[in-house]
C-alpha cells in the first residue's frame, strides 16, 4: 500500500464551515469513484501548526492513483478544493507491514 498525506491550509479562515461540510458531504462520497483509493481521511490541525487540516490517503500504488487523478470525478474535486484550499506540503511513501490496529471491542 502506498500512504499519501496532504497538509492542508485554507484560503480564508472564514470558509473552515464550509470547507468541513464539502469534506463530509462530496468529497468522502466520491472515494468510490476513484478505484485506487482504499482509504481517506481529513483531520483538523492542532492549532499552531502552520495548517489548518491534513488528509491521509491509502492507495493501491501510487500509479493506479496517478491514474484517477485523471478522472472527472478528481477534476470536480480539485476544482472545488482549489476555491477554499491549498495543499502546503505532501508526504508520500509505502506502507511497511499491516502496521498496527487495535481490535475492534465485541
Amino acid at each position: 500500500m502506498h500512504l499519501i498525506i496532504h497538509k492542508i491550509r485554507l484560503l480564508a479562515p472564514e470558509q473552515a464551515a464550509a470547507f468541513e461540510a464539502w469534506v463530509l458531504g462530496t468529497d468522502y462520497a466520491t472515494c468510490p469513484q476513484l478505484p485506487s483509493v482504499e482509504a481517506f481521511s481529513v483531520q483538523r490541525a492542532d492549532a499552531g501548526q502552520g495548517f489548518d487540516y491534513f488528509e491521509v490517503i491509502t492507495v493501491t500504488s501510487q500509479d493506479a492513483f496517478e491514474a484517477d487523478m485523471a478522472s472527472a470525478a478528481f477534476a470536480s474535486l480539485v476544482a472545488a478544493f482549489s476555491g477554499m484550499a491549498e495543499v502546503v506540503e505532501e508526504l508520500s511513501g509505502a506502507q511497511l507491514g499491516q502496521g498496527y490496529r487495535r481490535a475492534a471491542c465485541l
